[in-house]
């Protein structure tokens, strides 16, 4: 009677019955079950956590350092003399790796920043003291003479097709060489007089009861900020510092862009080297290295912050402002003078080396994230976003809009 019913129930097309004694098999979910939906969740979430780490970790640390130093040293480290102190000092590192990390957003590096520093206010100090020149007319002819720098640096980067890193040394020497000319390696010292009051206030005085030049770094902060986020210009640079050779297929002028970064470094330091002079008050043939390493550690460690794999002035500020604390902190705590070296090449390589760490975090949580079926025409199966696709006349697709149009 079983099996008749049994094949009764096959030929009207229903489900067999379980023979008894024979457990059921586990259950299968399906393609969009809750359990793939929970597993994709949690790779999305240490996707989150991975972006968050790199883009906000060294702001985190910043404030985790401040935290530190305040606890160790109640009486002197958080007090607002000191805190003008901090900002006072570290305002002409801060305006000089802005100004380096421009060539960096292209690809490209100037190594001759420290050296143009020391000709700057060498040059600002023979004006206004031997020469005779007013103090306004010799700050703008040195800030000219420091774009000038920067585009014969672009000029020999570009178009004579130097390394970058061999094209800016060697001006950096020709410079060194220039200032030693020019102060016969001795100091450029004022007269009973001293320096124009109007002149030494373009770095002594204070606003809203905080040191002027800190109003001067974040001036500069927000308009690279502009410049590189928020114009075409700033887009064009990006491109070129990801993919020149893309950026030539879409008719994008790479030899002028890049030459339009150097331009830009020169005169930043033409700048720096301005309140430089403003600051000493003499003439240092020989002040101008001390700065070159300060200024690459701030302009690479901020690409680790804020948009991390790509330099931006918001992450070069936040570096900036880390190493003014760790360096203010340790010199407090009385650290030997070799601190101030060993603590710019440490944190430079923790930071580069944490931010690597997240970057490859990220990309492994993406791959496991990454549907296992064939993914769409002109899509990237690592990020399921749509890939950049070049064409005769633009490029699209970038996810972090830097990628422009063109007619």
């Amino acid at each position: 009677m079983a099996t008749e019913t049994e094949s009764a129930r096959r030929q009207a097309g229903g489900p067999a019955e379980r023979p008894k004694g024979i457990p059921r098999g586990p259950r299968r979910q399906s393609p969009g079950g809750t359990d793939k939906g929970a597993d994709r969740g949690a790779i999305a979430a240490r996707v989150r956590g991975g972006h968050l780490i790199g883009t906000y970790g060294l702001f985190g640390l910043t404030v985790l350092l401040f935290v530190i130093f305040a606890l160790a040293l109640p009486d002197t480290f958080p007090t607002m003399d000191n805190a003008s102190s901090i900002l006072s000092n570290q305002s002409i590192p801060a305006i000089l790796a802005l100004g380096a990390m421009i060539p960096i957003v292209t690809g490209k590096f100037d190594l001759s920043v420290g050296y143009g520093l020391g000709f700057a206010h060498v040059l600002a100090m023979q004006l206004i003291v031997n020469s005779g020149w007013s103090w306004p007319i010799a700050c703008v002819a040195v800030i000219l003479g420091g774009g000038i720098i920067g585009v014969l640096n672009g000029l020999l980067v570009e178009f004579a097709k130097i390394d970058s890193f061999i094209a800016t040394l060697g001006t950096g020497s020709l410079l060194y060489a220039c200032t030693g000319w020019i102060t016969d390696g001795a100091r450029i010292v004022p007269g009973p007089h001293g320096l124009p009051p109007a002149f030494t206030d373009l770095y002594d005085s204070e606003f809203l009861g905080l040191p002027v030049p800190a109003f001067y770094v974040l001036a500069l902060a927000v308009l690279l900020w502009l410049l590189l986020e928020r114009l075409p210009l700033g887009r064009y640079l990006y491109v070129i510092g990801s993919n020149a050779r893309a950026a030539d297929l879409v008719g994008i002028p790479t030899r002028r862009y890049g030459i339009y970064a150097f331009a830009g470094s020169g005169l930043v330091v033409g700048f720096a080297g301005v309140l430089l002079a403003a600051q000493q008050q003499i003439g240092n043939p020989s002040v101008g290295m001390d700065y070159l390493l300060p200024a690459f550690v701030g302009a690479l460690l901020g690409s680790t912050a804020i948009k991390p794999g790509r330099a931006n002035a918001a992450g070069t500020v936040v570096a900036v402002a880390i190493l003014a604390i760790g360096l203010a902190g340790i010199q407090q705590l009385g650290a030997e003078f070799w601190a101030t070296s060993l603590f710019n090449g440490g944190t430079l390589l923790l930071a580069v080396g944490l931010a690597g760490y997240s970057a490859r975090r990220r990309l492994r949580a993406g791959a496991s994230a990454t549907p296992r079926s064939p993914s769409a025409p002109g899509t990237d199966p690592a990020t399921e976003q749509p890939t950049p696709a070049v064409t005769g006349s633009s490029v699209t697709g970038s996810s972090d809009g830097v990628a422009p149009r063109t007619p």
